[in-house]
Protein backbone atom coordinates (compact mmCIF):
# COMPACT_ATOMS: atom_id res chain seq x y z
CA UNK A 1 0.00 0.00 0.00
CA UNK A 2 0.83 3.30 -0.90
CA UNK A 3 2.24 5.60 1.92
CA UNK A 4 2.08 8.77 0.20
CA UNK A 5 -1.31 10.16 -0.09
CA UNK A 6 -0.33 13.71 -1.74
CA UNK A 7 2.82 13.91 -4.09
CA UNK A 8 3.61 17.35 -5.38
CA UNK A 9 6.91 17.80 -7.81
CA UNK A 10 8.13 21.32 -8.89
CA UNK A 11 4.72 23.01 -9.21
CA UNK A 12 4.09 25.97 -11.14
CA UNK A 13 1.34 28.14 -11.94
CA UNK A 14 1.41 30.99 -13.90
CA UNK A 15 -1.83 33.13 -14.33
CA UNK A 16 -1.84 35.84 -17.03
CA UNK A 17 -3.04 39.05 -15.76
CA UNK A 18 -5.70 40.85 -17.56
CA UNK A 19 -7.10 37.54 -19.40
CA UNK A 20 -10.93 36.92 -19.79
CA UNK A 21 -12.87 35.40 -16.99
CA UNK A 22 -15.50 32.86 -17.26
CA UNK A 23 -18.98 33.89 -16.36
CA UNK A 24 -21.44 32.42 -13.72
CA UNK A 25 -22.42 28.40 -15.08
CA UNK A 26 -25.92 27.73 -15.63
CA UNK A 27 -27.84 24.97 -14.05
CA UNK A 28 -27.52 22.51 -16.80
CA UNK A 29 -23.62 22.91 -16.49
CA UNK A 30 -23.69 22.59 -12.86
CA UNK A 31 -25.02 19.34 -13.14
CA UNK A 32 -23.09 18.10 -16.22
CA UNK A 33 -19.90 18.54 -13.70
CA UNK A 34 -21.34 17.21 -11.07
CA UNK A 35 -22.04 14.02 -12.86
CA UNK A 36 -18.34 13.59 -14.22
CA UNK A 37 -16.38 14.67 -10.93
CA UNK A 38 -16.57 11.18 -10.32
CA UNK A 39 -14.97 10.64 -12.93
CA UNK A 40 -12.22 13.11 -12.52
CA UNK A 41 -11.77 11.99 -8.86
CA UNK A 42 -11.16 8.35 -10.20
CA UNK A 43 -8.23 8.97 -12.67
CA UNK A 44 -6.88 11.15 -9.80
CA UNK A 45 -6.55 8.05 -7.22
CA UNK A 46 -4.30 6.34 -9.82
CA UNK A 47 -1.33 9.35 -9.29
CA UNK A 48 -2.40 10.35 -12.94
CA UNK A 49 0.34 13.23 -13.27
CA UNK A 50 -1.50 16.89 -14.80
CA UNK A 51 -0.63 17.95 -17.96
CA UNK A 52 2.01 20.81 -18.28
CA UNK A 53 3.24 22.76 -20.88
CA UNK A 54 6.89 24.22 -21.20
CA UNK A 55 7.26 27.87 -19.15
CA UNK A 56 6.56 30.44 -21.38
CA UNK A 57 9.37 32.47 -23.32
CA UNK A 58 7.90 35.76 -22.36
CA UNK A 59 5.48 36.12 -19.36
CA UNK A 60 4.27 39.68 -20.72
CA UNK A 61 1.39 41.12 -18.12
CA UNK A 62 1.70 38.24 -15.62
CA UNK A 63 2.29 36.49 -12.56
CA UNK A 64 3.36 33.32 -10.88
CA UNK A 65 0.87 32.09 -8.59
CA UNK A 66 3.40 29.08 -7.63
CA UNK A 67 7.09 28.22 -8.27
CA UNK A 68 9.00 25.06 -8.45
CA UNK A 69 6.66 23.80 -5.27
CA UNK A 70 7.31 20.02 -4.31
CA UNK A 71 6.15 18.31 -1.11
CA UNK A 72 4.74 14.97 -0.09
CA UNK A 73 1.67 14.34 2.19
CA UNK A 74 1.56 11.22 4.44
CA UNK A 75 -1.63 9.40 5.03
CA UNK A 76 -2.94 10.18 7.61
CA UNK A 77 -1.39 13.29 8.06
CA UNK A 78 -3.10 16.81 8.76
CA UNK A 79 -0.86 19.75 7.04
CA UNK A 80 -1.65 23.04 7.55
CA UNK A 81 -1.17 25.65 4.91
CA UNK A 82 -0.52 28.93 6.01
CA UNK A 83 0.30 32.41 4.11
CA UNK A 84 -0.49 35.73 3.88
CA UNK A 85 -3.48 36.76 1.14
CA UNK A 86 -2.17 35.94 -2.43
CA UNK A 87 0.87 33.57 -1.51
CA UNK A 88 -1.16 30.87 -3.95
CA UNK A 89 -2.75 28.90 -1.10
CA UNK A 90 -6.13 28.49 -3.00
CA UNK A 91 -4.20 28.13 -6.38
CA UNK A 92 -2.81 24.78 -4.82
CA UNK A 93 -5.61 23.36 -3.57
CA UNK A 94 -7.13 24.27 -7.03
CA UNK A 95 -4.80 22.47 -8.86
CA UNK A 96 -4.87 19.28 -6.51
CA UNK A 97 -8.61 19.32 -7.14
CA UNK A 98 -8.32 18.78 -10.95
CA UNK A 99 -10.19 22.53 -11.02
CA UNK A 100 -7.05 24.02 -12.42
CA UNK A 101 -3.92 22.74 -14.60
CA UNK A 102 -0.48 23.61 -13.36
CA UNK A 103 1.83 25.37 -15.64
CA UNK A 104 4.78 23.31 -14.75
CA UNK A 105 5.49 20.10 -12.63
CA UNK A 106 2.93 17.69 -12.03
CA UNK A 107 0.75 16.75 -8.91
CA UNK A 108 -0.38 13.00 -7.58
CA UNK A 109 -3.40 12.09 -5.46
CA UNK A 110 -3.76 8.63 -3.96
CA UNK A 111 -7.02 7.92 -2.79
CA UNK A 112 -10.84 9.67 -2.94
CA UNK A 113 -10.48 13.20 -2.44
CA UNK A 114 -13.09 15.31 -0.91
CA UNK A 115 -12.35 19.28 -1.20
CA UNK A 116 -14.32 22.83 -0.12
CA UNK A 117 -12.49 25.31 -1.68
CA UNK A 118 -14.86 27.88 -0.99
CA UNK A 119 -17.86 27.85 1.43
CA UNK A 120 -20.98 27.94 -1.39
CA UNK A 121 -19.39 26.61 -4.11
CA UNK A 122 -22.17 24.30 -6.19
CA UNK A 123 -25.27 26.41 -4.12
CA UNK A 124 -27.79 27.45 -7.04
CA UNK A 125 -29.84 30.49 -5.94
CA UNK A 126 -33.19 29.01 -7.71
CA UNK A 127 -32.79 25.87 -5.89
CA UNK A 128 -34.36 24.75 -2.78
CA UNK A 129 -31.98 23.61 0.31
CA UNK A 130 -33.04 20.05 -0.54
CA UNK A 131 -32.49 20.18 -3.86
CA UNK A 132 -28.92 22.07 -3.26
CA UNK A 133 -28.47 19.28 -0.47
CA UNK A 134 -28.41 16.65 -3.28
CA UNK A 135 -26.27 18.73 -5.85
CA UNK A 136 -23.49 20.22 -3.67
CA UNK A 137 -23.12 16.76 -2.29
CA UNK A 138 -23.02 14.98 -6.14
CA UNK A 139 -20.77 18.13 -7.21
CA UNK A 140 -18.34 17.22 -4.04
CA UNK A 141 -17.98 13.01 -5.29
CA UNK A 142 -20.99 11.54 -2.60
CA UNK A 143 -22.93 9.16 -4.29
CA UNK A 144 -27.24 9.57 -3.73
CA UNK A 145 -27.52 6.95 -1.27
CA UNK A 146 -24.89 8.57 0.93
CA UNK A 147 -26.42 11.75 0.81
CA UNK A 148 -30.16 10.19 1.39
CA UNK A 149 -28.33 8.19 4.73
CA UNK A 150 -26.77 11.86 5.57
CA UNK A 151 -29.79 14.10 4.94
CA UNK A 152 -31.20 14.47 8.55
CA UNK A 153 -27.78 15.31 9.81
CA UNK A 154 -26.73 17.46 7.20
CA UNK A 155 -30.20 19.47 7.81
CA UNK A 156 -29.72 19.24 11.60
CA UNK A 157 -26.08 20.60 11.51
CA UNK A 158 -26.80 23.20 9.05
CA UNK A 159 -29.94 24.49 11.24
CA UNK A 160 -32.09 24.96 8.24
CA UNK A 161 -34.76 22.25 8.70
CA UNK A 162 -37.59 24.78 8.68
CA UNK A 163 -36.80 26.13 5.16
CA UNK A 164 -35.34 23.02 3.48
CA UNK A 165 -37.79 23.40 1.03
CA UNK A 166 -37.28 27.07 0.33
CA UNK A 167 -35.75 28.76 -2.74
CA UNK A 168 -31.72 29.27 -1.38
CA UNK A 169 -32.33 32.70 -2.89
CA UNK A 170 -34.55 33.58 -0.08
CA UNK A 171 -31.63 32.36 2.57
CA UNK A 172 -29.75 35.31 4.46
CA UNK A 173 -25.94 35.11 4.01
CA UNK A 174 -25.24 33.01 7.49
CA UNK A 175 -27.64 30.48 6.48
CA UNK A 176 -26.33 29.81 3.20
CA UNK A 177 -23.09 29.08 4.82
CA UNK A 178 -24.36 26.97 7.00
CA UNK A 179 -25.84 25.02 3.98
CA UNK A 180 -22.69 24.69 2.03
CA UNK A 181 -20.41 23.70 5.09
CA UNK A 182 -22.71 21.08 6.29
CA UNK A 183 -22.76 18.93 3.53
CA UNK A 184 -18.70 19.31 2.90
CA UNK A 185 -18.66 18.56 6.58
CA UNK A 186 -20.50 15.07 5.78
CA UNK A 187 -17.96 14.15 3.17
CA UNK A 188 -15.96 10.68 3.62
CA UNK A 189 -13.21 10.82 1.77
CA UNK A 190 -10.16 9.69 2.03
CA UNK A 191 -8.08 13.06 1.83
CA UNK A 192 -9.60 16.19 2.60
CA UNK A 193 -8.65 19.84 0.92
CA UNK A 194 -10.21 22.28 3.22
CA UNK A 195 -9.86 26.06 2.29
CA UNK A 196 -10.80 28.65 4.75
CA UNK A 197 -13.96 27.50 5.95
CA UNK A 198 -13.56 28.48 9.41
CA UNK A 199 -13.72 32.53 8.37
CA UNK A 200 -17.14 32.38 7.96
CA UNK A 201 -20.48 32.29 9.67
CA UNK A 202 -21.24 33.57 13.47
CA UNK A 203 -19.25 32.94 16.07
CA UNK A 204 -20.99 30.15 17.28
CA UNK A 205 -21.09 28.26 14.06
CA UNK A 206 -16.96 29.27 13.79
CA UNK A 207 -17.24 27.05 16.93
CA UNK A 208 -19.49 24.30 15.55
CA UNK A 209 -17.47 24.17 11.71
CA UNK A 210 -14.13 23.84 14.31
CA UNK A 211 -15.48 20.98 16.32
CA UNK A 212 -16.81 19.12 12.91
CA UNK A 213 -13.08 19.84 11.42
CA UNK A 214 -11.51 18.36 14.91
CA UNK A 215 -13.75 15.22 14.57
CA UNK A 216 -12.83 14.58 10.78
CA UNK A 217 -8.80 15.10 11.75
CA UNK A 218 -8.93 12.49 14.20
CA UNK A 219 -10.55 9.90 12.03
CA UNK A 220 -7.54 9.28 9.91
CA UNK A 221 -7.72 11.24 7.10
CA UNK A 222 -5.11 12.98 5.38
CA UNK A 223 -5.98 16.76 5.65
CA UNK A 224 -4.85 19.79 3.85
CA UNK A 225 -5.95 22.72 5.81
CA UNK A 226 -5.94 26.55 4.75
CA UNK A 227 -6.64 29.06 7.43
CA UNK A 228 -5.35 32.29 9.03
CA UNK A 229 -6.66 31.72 12.18
CA UNK A 230 -3.31 29.84 13.78
CA UNK A 231 -5.26 28.83 17.01
CA UNK A 232 -7.09 26.55 14.44
CA UNK A 233 -3.68 25.54 13.18
CA UNK A 234 -2.56 24.79 16.44
CA UNK A 235 -5.16 23.00 17.05
CA UNK A 236 -5.73 20.45 14.63
CA UNK A 237 -2.66 20.38 12.51
CA UNK A 238 0.22 18.11 12.87
CA UNK A 239 2.68 19.99 10.07
CA UNK A 240 2.30 23.39 8.40
CA UNK A 241 3.42 24.48 4.76
CA UNK A 242 4.42 28.46 4.83
CA UNK A 243 4.06 29.92 1.71
CA UNK A 244 4.77 32.94 0.25
CA UNK A 245 4.36 34.76 -2.95
CA UNK A 246 4.21 31.51 -4.29
CA UNK A 247 7.85 30.03 -2.86
CA UNK A 248 7.63 27.60 -0.05
CA UNK A 249 9.19 29.12 2.72
CA UNK A 250 8.97 26.70 5.11
CA UNK A 251 7.81 23.06 6.01
CA UNK A 252 7.90 21.79 9.70
CA UNK A 253 6.46 21.92 12.83
CA UNK A 254 3.55 23.32 13.41
CA UNK A 255 4.95 25.95 16.41
CA UNK A 256 8.25 26.71 14.69
CA UNK A 257 7.05 27.17 11.35
CA UNK A 258 3.84 29.18 12.48
CA UNK A 259 6.18 31.32 15.22
CA UNK A 260 8.59 31.98 12.32
CA UNK A 261 5.45 33.61 9.69
CA UNK A 262 4.69 35.63 12.47
CA UNK A 263 7.91 37.02 13.03
CA UNK A 264 8.34 37.73 9.58
CA UNK A 265 4.56 39.15 8.88
CA UNK A 266 4.92 41.53 11.87
CA UNK A 267 7.58 43.14 10.09
CA UNK A 268 6.00 44.47 7.25
CA UNK A 269 2.53 45.42 8.68
CA UNK A 270 0.92 44.83 5.09
CA UNK A 271 -1.38 42.29 4.19
CA UNK A 272 -1.04 41.69 0.02
CA UNK A 273 -4.00 41.30 -2.02
CA UNK A 274 -6.14 42.00 0.52
CA UNK A 275 -9.22 43.47 -1.98
CA UNK A 276 -12.66 43.45 -3.04
CA UNK A 277 -14.40 44.84 -5.97
CA UNK A 278 -15.14 47.83 -4.34
CA UNK A 279 -12.29 47.98 -1.42
CA UNK A 280 -8.36 47.72 -1.24
CA UNK A 281 -6.90 47.35 2.01
CA UNK A 282 -3.14 48.76 1.15
CA UNK A 283 -1.12 48.76 4.42
CA UNK A 284 -2.11 48.21 8.55
CA UNK A 285 0.59 49.74 10.71
CA UNK A 286 1.09 49.06 14.26
CA UNK A 287 1.90 52.01 16.84
CA UNK A 288 2.63 52.87 20.01
CA UNK A 289 1.00 55.87 21.24
CA UNK A 290 4.16 58.03 20.35
CA UNK A 291 3.05 57.30 16.47
CA UNK A 292 6.23 55.15 16.07
CA UNK A 293 5.54 52.06 13.89
CA UNK A 294 6.19 48.73 16.89
CA UNK A 295 5.94 45.19 16.34
CA UNK A 296 6.75 44.60 20.24
CA UNK A 297 4.08 46.02 23.39
CA UNK A 298 4.46 45.73 27.16
CA UNK A 299 1.24 44.77 29.01
CA UNK A 300 -1.32 47.80 29.42
CA UNK A 301 0.18 50.01 26.54
CA UNK A 302 -1.90 52.05 24.29
CA UNK A 303 -2.42 49.65 20.81
CA UNK A 304 -2.87 52.11 17.71
CA UNK A 305 -3.94 49.87 14.39
CA UNK A 306 -3.73 52.17 11.34
CA UNK A 307 -5.61 51.53 8.46
CA UNK A 308 -4.68 52.43 4.77
CA UNK A 309 -7.69 52.16 2.41
CA UNK A 310 -8.39 53.09 -1.11
CA UNK A 311 -11.44 52.40 -1.85
CA UNK A 312 -12.33 51.52 -5.47
CA UNK A 313 -15.95 52.85 -5.54
CA UNK A 314 -18.42 55.72 -3.32
CA UNK A 315 -19.25 53.62 -0.08
CA UNK A 316 -21.99 54.88 1.98
CA UNK A 317 -21.35 54.16 5.73
CA UNK A 318 -19.24 51.45 5.84
CA UNK A 319 -18.93 48.91 9.22
CA UNK A 320 -15.14 48.59 9.84
CA UNK A 321 -13.91 46.46 12.76
CA UNK A 322 -10.70 45.10 14.22
CA UNK A 323 -9.82 41.94 16.53
CA UNK A 324 -6.84 41.05 18.31
CA UNK A 325 -6.50 37.04 18.59
CA UNK A 326 -4.41 34.58 20.06
CA UNK A 327 -3.38 30.77 19.46
CA UNK A 328 -7.04 30.27 21.61
CA UNK A 329 -8.93 32.51 20.22
CA UNK A 330 -10.79 36.27 19.70
CA UNK A 331 -9.98 38.50 22.56
CA UNK A 332 -10.51 41.62 22.28
CA UNK A 333 -11.61 44.33 19.69
CA UNK A 334 -13.51 47.08 18.12
CA UNK A 335 -16.58 47.11 15.95
CA UNK A 336 -18.59 49.75 14.29
CA UNK A 337 -21.21 46.84 14.12
CA UNK A 338 -21.65 47.19 17.70
CA UNK A 339 -20.80 51.11 18.67
CA UNK A 340 -22.48 52.88 14.99
CA UNK A 341 -19.69 55.36 14.60
CA UNK A 342 -18.81 54.64 11.17
CA UNK A 343 -18.10 57.24 8.51
CA UNK A 344 -20.78 58.76 6.53
CA UNK A 345 -18.80 57.63 3.41
CA UNK A 346 -15.56 56.51 1.90
CA UNK A 347 -14.34 57.23 -1.41
CA UNK A 348 -9.96 56.81 -2.96
CA UNK A 349 -7.37 56.83 -0.52
CA UNK A 350 -8.42 57.52 2.95
CA UNK A 351 -6.88 56.39 6.84
CA UNK A 352 -8.85 54.72 9.66
CA UNK A 353 -7.15 54.80 13.40
CA UNK A 354 -8.38 52.33 16.02
CA UNK A 355 -6.82 52.86 19.32
CA UNK A 356 -7.40 49.86 21.57
CA UNK A 357 -6.83 50.96 25.38
CA UNK A 358 -4.45 50.05 27.77
CA UNK A 359 -4.39 46.73 26.38
CA UNK A 360 -4.72 43.82 29.38
CA UNK A 361 -2.57 41.25 27.62
CA UNK A 362 0.12 38.59 28.82
CA UNK A 363 3.11 38.04 27.17
CA UNK A 364 2.67 36.16 24.42
CA UNK A 365 2.30 36.80 20.75
CA UNK A 366 -0.58 37.97 18.81
CA UNK A 367 -2.54 38.61 15.40
CA UNK A 368 -4.87 41.60 14.59
CA UNK A 369 -7.44 40.50 12.12
CA UNK A 370 -9.74 42.95 10.81
CA UNK A 371 -12.82 43.41 8.11
CA UNK A 372 -15.57 45.33 6.70
CA UNK A 373 -18.98 44.98 5.86
CA UNK A 374 -21.62 47.75 3.86
CA UNK A 375 -24.26 49.83 4.92
CA UNK A 376 -26.92 46.47 5.25
CA UNK A 377 -23.90 45.10 8.17
CA UNK A 378 -24.39 41.40 6.48
CA UNK A 379 -22.68 41.88 2.95
CA UNK A 380 -18.79 41.95 3.29
CA UNK A 381 -16.53 44.67 1.95
CA UNK A 382 -13.40 42.66 2.56
CA UNK A 383 -13.50 39.46 4.59
CA UNK A 384 -11.81 39.05 8.04
CA UNK A 385 -8.33 38.23 7.29
CA UNK A 386 -5.40 38.61 9.64
CA UNK A 387 -3.33 41.80 8.91
CA UNK A 388 -0.72 41.81 11.32
CA UNK A 389 1.16 40.76 14.35
CA UNK A 390 2.77 41.93 17.45
CA UNK A 391 4.20 40.50 21.19
CA UNK A 392 3.83 41.75 23.96
CA UNK A 393 6.88 41.14 26.40
CA UNK A 394 7.59 41.11 30.00
CA UNK A 395 7.64 38.10 32.72
CA UNK A 396 4.69 36.89 35.27
CA UNK A 397 7.37 38.76 37.83
CA UNK A 398 6.88 42.25 36.01
CA UNK A 399 3.30 42.14 36.59
CA UNK A 400 3.70 40.84 40.24
CA UNK A 401 2.59 37.44 39.96
CA UNK A 402 4.40 35.74 42.40
CA UNK A 403 4.08 31.87 41.61
CA UNK A 404 7.50 30.25 40.62
CA UNK A 405 5.88 28.39 37.73
CA UNK A 406 3.93 31.62 36.82
CA UNK A 407 6.09 32.39 33.51
CA UNK A 408 5.32 28.96 32.39
CA UNK A 409 1.61 28.57 32.65
CA UNK A 410 1.38 32.39 31.21
CA UNK A 411 1.43 30.69 27.47
CA UNK A 412 -1.13 27.52 28.44
CA UNK A 413 -4.10 29.66 29.94
CA UNK A 414 -6.35 32.86 28.79
CA UNK A 415 -3.87 35.36 27.57
CA UNK A 416 -6.06 38.29 28.81
CA UNK A 417 -5.49 39.42 32.91
CA UNK A 418 -7.71 41.99 34.49
CA UNK A 419 -7.47 42.84 38.18
CA UNK A 420 -9.44 39.94 40.44
CA UNK A 421 -10.07 38.17 43.79
CA UNK A 422 -9.73 35.45 45.65
CA UNK A 423 -12.18 34.51 48.62
CA UNK A 424 -10.89 31.10 49.99
CA UNK A 425 -12.86 28.45 52.12
CA UNK A 426 -10.96 29.68 55.36
CA UNK A 427 -12.55 33.53 54.70
CA UNK A 428 -9.09 35.13 53.68
CA UNK A 429 -9.73 37.35 50.63
CA UNK A 430 -6.85 38.11 48.30
CA UNK A 431 -7.18 40.93 45.55
CA UNK A 432 -4.85 40.59 42.22
CA UNK A 433 -3.93 43.43 40.38
CA UNK A 434 -1.76 43.41 37.23
CA UNK A 435 1.09 45.74 37.62
CA UNK A 436 0.02 48.45 34.69
CA UNK A 437 3.05 50.60 36.17
CA UNK A 438 3.92 53.62 34.26
CA UNK A 439 6.64 54.70 32.85
CA UNK A 440 6.83 51.16 31.58
CA UNK A 441 10.88 51.11 32.08
CA UNK A 442 10.36 50.97 35.68
CA UNK A 443 8.23 47.79 35.68
CA UNK A 444 10.70 45.84 33.05
CA UNK A 445 13.71 47.42 34.62
CA UNK A 446 13.13 47.26 38.81
CA UNK A 447 10.98 43.91 39.27
CA UNK A 448 11.09 43.71 42.61
CA UNK A 449 9.82 46.74 43.41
Amino acid sequence: MIDIAIKVETLSKLYRIGSRQKGYKTIRESIVNAVAAPFRRLSSTFGRRSSFSDFPSAVGHSIWALRDISFEVKRGEVVGLIGSNGAGKSTLLKILSRITEPTHGYAEIHGRLGALLEVGTGIHPELTGRENIFLTGAILGMGKGEIERKFDEIVAFAEVDKFIDTPVKHYSTGMMVRLAFAVAAHLEPEILLVDEVLAVGDMAFQKKCLGKMEETTKGGRTVLFVSHNMGAIRQLCNRVFWLDQGKLMANGGVEKVVADYQAESSKGFIQRNLESDFLRIEAVILQAKEGQPRSSFRPGEDLVIEIHFFAKKFIRKPYFWVTVVSQYGSLIGASMLLDGHQPDSIDGDGTLTCTLRNIPLLPQTYSVRMGVRAENGVVFLIRTAEVAFFTVEGTAKSLGFKEERADTLMGNGAPVVIPYEWKLPDGRTFSVNPKWVKPYEKMFSNPED
